[in-house]
């Protein structure tokens, strides 16, 4: 294929270690100065300069030859692409030439090139490159795309044929647009071997990208002097191509070439190619209008391959969308209930599953066996991710005896299920057209002179063994098919759990109710064995009569109430860990009051703040409070009744608990069985009872924590 880059037929290797960049020479249509970056005097050059500048132009400096300030054009303009900077048309006698200034290497590099006979006005093709990027834009898909570009370029540019050419995955090509003479052969959907185009050709073409042969019988200039032939030319438009690919262009009956890329993203992903009969220049304007162009092409080639990558997920996800409901484990029962779904979501022939009861096979599928052995192939590389090929048998050969059924293949394990989900698609036998026999002029002989290809006839090929190609939508949409299916089985795994819970927490719920039945039982009969025992002395302390002994019997009935009131009030309540002190305390002074009469039921005041305690702490505060109530009555006002103050305290995490009267202050020597109680009971809540003047009287504070063991 003509101009398509520098190509030869030879070993892609041996063209590879071809040094294109650096021919040493132009093409002689126009004019190459090399000059010192430090001096910008010319030290070398090529074409012919002695027709234009004399014989003085080495050494010369460069802005006295093209008479303008290269050094602050240099310095003040915005390289473009390539670093190329246009310096000011030069007009020499009659001629016109167009001047590109960029640095190779570590010499500037200046091009002259003639201009065209009628420049292009700015405004004229920008309005006409508006129109043509509007029918790009229109374009529904990217086979009429690539015909308008063929169309447009042929238009900007006049050649004889312009085509749009594809790189395909293999590193070959195929023509997908053209526009033509109607003369000349067709090479629309031909395809062009790999080695067509070197490795670094390919590389020259993201770099630079317009590429243009005015005339393929030209004669090489040569650099001048020749030490500066090693000049890096990579961007320079001027630069001499190789021999076998102008043999290559005479072969195919091409006068003038050229190729302008086409970058998508930084890759090259096609070229277009222009052909002509006859020697034919493109002027820079000519060539810089293609090259924006073509990266308007680039961006809608990219916008409809974007279009129809989002229009295939759609597809796929509505499918998906489809089947989940029915992705539930076992997945033998799954596939087998939606096979035909799962065959017609990826556009397969037919679908297996391997698992450890067997194998199931639906639609169109190699034997069962087969389908078992692939699986074992499969297993052996011992990877969880999915296997795409669309050529089974270059990978695994036993698939060669049934490509008519499997010879693609898109396989993903399903590891919860100890199975493998398997799609097929058939071959199908293609007949590419190419443009000359790609297998011939590939010499074997290592010592042989590299030659070009010398026939471009159609010839046919039939390919077998491959099926159409798997998307990379369709591999991921498997992907999300398995994460279905493994949501779907954890999510009946958790509801069975949960359900295992639930009757978990049901047995124990059931359980609580019976033990706090049962604790309130207990509860229930301890309160009424106190109050028996509470009854038994208050008769008893009556019949003793006033004195020291119905005194005792009247304090013991006051602690017994203190461990009644609690168990009455577990017996009422569902709480029965913690108990409100604060409440409870209010009750056992109301005890109080009751038990010691009217005198001392008024003069009783509480404040008391609400306060969860623990039911066990409850009691112990509840002795001490009822000790401190009656220690008051007995001693503060020597045998009359007096104020007591009951009050309940918070501070953060510990309570206080005062008891205070306006009597005589501290009396008697507290060794009495009272007193060593307190103490004790004191000491378990790891608590202190701490006795203050209240002025008059005395005041009792225990201080403690509301939580065993907190400080």
């Amino acid at each position: 294929m003509a101009s398509l880059s520098e190509r030869a037929a030879p070993p892609l290797s041996e063209c590879d270690r071809e040094p294109i960049h650096i021919p040493g020479a132009i093409q002689p249509h126009g004019l190459l100065l090399i000059a010192d970056p430090e001096t910008l005097t010319v030290v070398a050059g090529a074409g012919a300069l002695e027709e234009v500048f004399g014989t003085g132009w080495l050494g010369a400096p460069l802005a006295q030859l093209l008479a303008q300030d290269i050094a602050g054009r240099m310095a003040a303009t915005l390289a473009g692409p390539g670093g190329i900077i246009r310096g000011d048309p030069l007009k020499i006698e009659d001629r016109l030439y167009d001047v590109a200034i960029h640095r190779g290497g570590e010499q500037v590099i200046v091009e002259l090139e003639p201009t065209g006979a009628e420049p292009l006005l700015a405004g004229d093709i920008l309005s006409w490159m508006d129109i043509i990027a509007a029918g790009f834009e229109r374009a529904s898909n990217l086979q009429m795309l690539c015909a308008r570009a063929a169309s447009a370029f042929r238009a900007l540019t006049g050649f004889d044929r312009v085509m749009v050419y594809r790189f395909l995955d293999d590193e070959a090509g195929r023509v997908v647009g053209e526009d033509r003479d109607p003369t000349l052969g067709t090479f629309m959907h031909h395809h062009f071997p790999a080695a067509d185009i070197p490795r670094q050709a390919r590389a020259l073409y993201v770099r630079n990208r317009a590429r243009v042969i005015p005339d393929v019988s030209y004669s090489p200039a040569p650099i001048r002097p020749a030490h500066y032939s090693g000049t890096d030319l990579s961007d320079a438009s001027l630069r001499s191509v190789s021999p076998i690919h102008v043999d290559y262009l005479r072969n195919m009956d091409v006068g003038a070439s050229a190729s302008i890329s086409i970058v998508k993203d930084g890759v090259l992903w096609g070229l277009i190619a222009c052909h002509n009969r006859t020697a034919k220049l493109m002027p820079i304007d000519i060539r810089l209008a293609a090259t924006t162009l073509a990266g308007g092409l680039a961006r809608q080639i990219r916008a409809k391959e974007e279009a129809e990558s989002y229009r295939e997920r759609l597809a796929l996800r509505a499918a998906e969308d489809s089947l989940a409901p029915a992705l539930t484990p076992p997945l033998t029962r799954a596939v087998g209930d939606r096979h035909d779904d799962l065959q017609r979501m990826l556009d397969a022939d037919g679908v297996a599953l391997v698992h450890a009861k067997g194998v199931d096979c639906y639609g169109r599928c190699p034997a069962k066996r087969d389908v078992e052995a692939i699986a074992e192939w499969l297993a052996e590389r011992n990877t969880t991710e999915a296997f795409v090929t669309h050529m089974l048998a270059s990978q695994y050969p036993p698939a060669a005896e049934f490509a008519d059924k499997a010879s693609g293949l898109l396989a993903v394990p399903v590891p919860e299920e100890q199975a493998i989900l398997l799609w097929f698609r058939a071959e199908e036998v293609e007949e590419i057209e190419w443009a000359g026999n790609p297998h011939k002029g590939v010499g074997h002989d290592p010592l042989a002179i590299l030659t070009p290809r010398t026939s471009f006839e159609s010839w046919r090929e039939t390919v077998r063994g491959r099926s159409r190609r798997w998307t990379l939508e369709q591999i991921e949409a498997t992907h999300r098919l398995r994460r279905t299916f493994r949501d779907a089985r954890d999510s009946r795994e958790r509801q069975r759990l949960f359900q295992e819970l639930e009757r978990a927490v049901a047995d124990k719920d059931s359980a609580l109710a019976q033990k706090d039945v049962l604790m309130k039982e207990v509860d229930h009969r301890v309160q009424n064995s106190l109050q028996l025992v509470s009854a038994f002395l208050s008769l008893q302390a009556r019949d003793a009569g006033p004195g020291q002994v119905a005194d005792q019997l009247t304090e013991a009935r006051s602690r017994l109430s203190a461990v009644a009131l609690v168990h009455r009030r577990l017996y009422r309540d569902d709480q029965i860990e913690t108990v409100d002190l604060g409440r409870y305390l209010e009750e056992l002074v109301q005890d109080l009051r009751g038990s010691l009469g009217h005198e001392w039921a008024s003069q009783m005041t509480v404040d008391l703040t609400p306060l969860l305690i623990p039911t066990d702490r409850a009691i112990s505060v509840g002795l001490i409070a009822s000790e401190l109530v009656i220690n008051a009555t007995k001693y503060a006002y020597e045998g009359t009744t007096g104020p007591i103050d009951i009050a309940l305290e918070q501070y953060r995490n510990r309570f206080r608990l005062i008891v205070a009267d306006n009597g005589g202050g501290v009396s008697g020597d507290r060794v009495g069985f009272g007193s060593r109680m307190m103490q004790a009971v004191v000491g378990r809540l790891n608590g202190t009872l701490d006795h203050a003047d209240n002025s008059p009287g005395l005041r009792a504070i225990l201080t403690a924590p509301i939580e065993d063991g907190t400080l």
